[in-house]
């Protein structure tokens, strides 16, 4: 069965930095689309960032502009966000998600495998 993991969520403080990970498994990460989505407690899921299956487009919600980043590692069947000057704001679940578009599109009903989910909370 095809999955995906994410890790590398936890407490932050306001100003601080995580890098989540997005792990795959039974399939191949770099013939797909990855997203990373998040959703805060009574809010829409919202997509955030994602990269094209061959690594030359991203795509960021004018949210995280200038203070999230994406990257893949192939070898490792993985990839990263990298999440810097949180806000708390920026509290909530984060997901990742595959698809098969070359598109790099926000929007989550293109994606068909997802994670379970890491925590985010950024607070003092």
């Amino acid at each position: 069965q095809l999955q995906l993991v994410e890790s590398g969520g936890g407490l932050v403080q306001p100003g601080g930095s995580l890098r989540l990970s997005c792990a795959a498994s039974k399939f191949t990460l770099d013939e797909n689309t990855v997203g990373w989505f998040r959703q805060a407690p009574g809010k829409e899921r919202e997509g955030i960032l994602c990269i094209s299956k061959n690594g030359f487009t991203t795509n960021y919600a004018d949210s995280v502009k200038g203070r999230f980043t994406i990257s893949r590692d192939n070898a490792k069947n993985t990839v990263y966000l990298q999440m810097n000057s949180l806000k708390p704001e920026d509290t909530a679940v984060y997901y990742c998600a595959a698809s098969f578009t070359s598109r790099a599109t926000l929007n989550p009903v293109a994606y068909y495998a997802w994670g379970q989910g890491t925590q985010v909370t950024v607070s003092s």
